[in-house]
């Protein structure tokens, strides 16, 4: 018996949803911040074993949008949870309840699938403390199970997968044995550049932002050119991700070169220019241009 099926896995803004799917997929599919709606478009990671294929969607966390780039990414949470066959609402044990986890239990009450509660950072909190925090967030919806998570710390993960199996249904293998996601390089590229653009800047620059490759050429077998420009809604945000001397840039292009020759497979020569798109997150042809909006299907 071969069991397949998509995990959405919804949930407020910073509540660790890209951690946790990263950690179950085993591989870093979707980049990881402190700060709040990191993920923008919908994200497949993909985990395989000889008993089962269980594709996890990474959504935008759930939050009033405010601009045209938060309309396009609460579409893609919408759009992606009602056929998913297992919903997991993610939340986070270390503070109350809020509006967006209200919001985000009424998306999961909408699916046709399964509907699994996981409170996240859970190591947080003293152990006599941890069913207390969790028993306000039980009361937000009818779930089919209940468990307690660290993505961060892999405590506990082997369950959840557990219970993600146990409501998928037999089905074939969407993907090959060995991919973990379904995003093109360069689209998981530009999200590198961009998380190191979140951990170089200060607050007022990183939801203004956004990259695109514009050029990956083989110069020999060893030597991938890659050509990205970082995109931002202020000349002075730009003066912030430039830097004195260029040296915010450097920063940026030194940590993002790792993984991107990890998904070259090669060494990489990159070069990072930085241009202004003025008040890009409200205008949606630039929203659509820079991908971001309505999952494909």
């Amino acid at each position: 018996m071969h069991k397949s099926g998509f995990v959405a896995v919804v949930g407020k803004p910073n509540v660790g949803k890209s951690t946790l799917v990263n950690a179950l997929v085993g591989e870093k599919v979707a980049i990881v911040s402190a700060k709040p709606q990191t993920t923008r478009n919908r994200i497949l990671g993909i985990s395989t074993t000889p008993e089962a294929q269980i594709v996890f969607i990474d959504l935008p966390g759930v939050h009033q949008p405010r601009h045209h780039l938060g309309r396009a990414m609460m579409d893609a949470a919408k759009q992606s949870v009602p056929e998913a066959d297992v919903a997991i609402l993610l939340v986070d044990v270390t503070s109350p309840p809020g509006t967006e986890d209200r919001e985000a239990a009424a998306l999961v009450a909408r699916g046709k699938g399964a509907r699994l509660l996981v409170g996240n950072k859970a190591d947080r909190l003293a152990k006599d403390h941890v069913d207390a925090a969790f028993a306000p967030y039980r009361a937000l919806g009818e779930f089919d199970g209940y468990l307690l998570v660290s993505a961060l710390r892999h405590k506990n993960l082997d369950l959840l997968r557990q219970a993600i199996l146990e409501h998928l249904p037999e089905g074939p293998q969407y993907f090959e044995a060995d991919d973990y996601t379904d995003r093109p390089s360069q689209e998981v590229a530009a999200e590198l550049i961009r998380e190191q653009v979140l951990l170089a800047t200060r607050e007022e620059v990183p939801h203004g932002v956004a990259v695109v490759v514009d050029e990956w050429k083989q110069r020999r077998a060893d030597l991938t050119d890659i050509t990205a420009t970082i995109f931002v809604e202020r000349e002075s945000h730009k003066a912030i991700v430039v830097g004195k001397g260029g040296e915010v840039l450097k920063r940026i292009g030194a940590g993002a070169r790792p993984g991107i020759e990890a998904l070259a497979g090669n060494q990489v020569f990159l070069q990072l220019w930085v241009k202004v798109a003025k008040d890009w997150r409200d205008d949606s042809a630039a929203v659509k241009r820079f991908g971001y909006g309505i999952p494909k299907e």
